[in-house]
């Protein structure tokens, strides 16, 4: 499952994402992009935390959710 969604993160990225920063201007407000981002954290975290990361992350991207550098967290012991 896990390797699925990265794959399809990947596909959507080399795909459809240029698309889509064509017909809507410029592409995320963060670094690394919010698909870089929710693939990483799926590597990282697993399918569910990952996912969950993710959908934060794209919840916070409108006019008043930031921008700039947002990493994904480090793995707390």
């Amino acid at each position: 499952m896990k390797k699925a969604l990265v794959i399809a993160i990947t596909v959507y990225k080399q795909t459809l994402s240029w698309v889509l920063v064509l017909l809507f201007g410029k592409g995320c407000r963060f670094t690394p992009p919010c698909s870089d981002y929710t693939k990483e954290a799926i590597e990282k975290f697993g399918v569910i935390k990952g996912t969950a990361l993710g959908i934060k992350r794209l919840s916070r991207c409108h006019p008043f959710g930031g921008y700039g550098f947002d990493p994904v967290p480090k793995i707390q012991k």
